[in-house]
């Protein structure tokens, strides 16, 4: 073991302590404290070698640190503008939300006869009227309700075979 491993193995307990006890009050998690102490002392030994007194060195900068860390928390504001920020809107849930219209867009576009029309039609995002599907479509407006109810009927079908049923205690196998 070369004496920069044996430096490293040594100041990890008292890295990890240190950085436990100081990242509550900077706002931050312990791993992320550790892991910016570590680089500055990786920094450290590339440019000037081993410090003369590691622990104390190592305290220093998890306080440094930690005071870094407390003054970006309190500069750094929110943008609002950002979906997440809206109510009960995460990343995730927009993510999900996408994948759920990726899918529906695909079972459409596997819909036999005029089907794809019509429901692409339906689902345009200006909701247009009967008359302006219609007239989309080439189609009278009565037979446009008969149309689309035979559709999304179908539709539904093929999403409900794509979807596995529950197992057993409502489990999805």
């Amino acid at each position: 073991m070369t004496s920069r491993e044996t430096l490293l193995a040594t100041l990890s307990p008292l890295l990890a302590a240190e950085s436990r006890a100081e990242a509550p009050a900077a706002g931050v998690e312990a791993g992320d404290l550790e892991q910016a102490v570590w680089l500055r002392l990786l920094e450290h030994l590339q440019e000037e070698g081993a410090p003369e007194r590691p622990a104390e060195w190592l305290r220093r900068a998890v306080r440094t640190e930690a005071r870094r860390a407390r003054r970006a928390r309190l500069r750094e504001r929110p943008y609002r503008g950002e979906p997440a920020h809206e109510a009960g809107r995460s990343p995730e849930s927009h993510a999900l939300v996408a994948e759920r219209r990726r899918a529906l867009r695909a079972a459409v576009r596997r819909t036999p006869g005029h089907c794809p029309r019509l429901l692409t039609a339906m689902l345009h995002p200006d909701d247009p009227t009967y008359r302006e599907i219609a007239g989309a479509l080439g189609i009278s407006q009565g037979s446009l309700g008969p149309m689309r109810s035979r559709c999304l009927g179908c539709l539904r079908r093929m999403l409900a075979a794509e979807v596995p049923g529950a197992g057993a205690r409502g489990r999805v196998p």
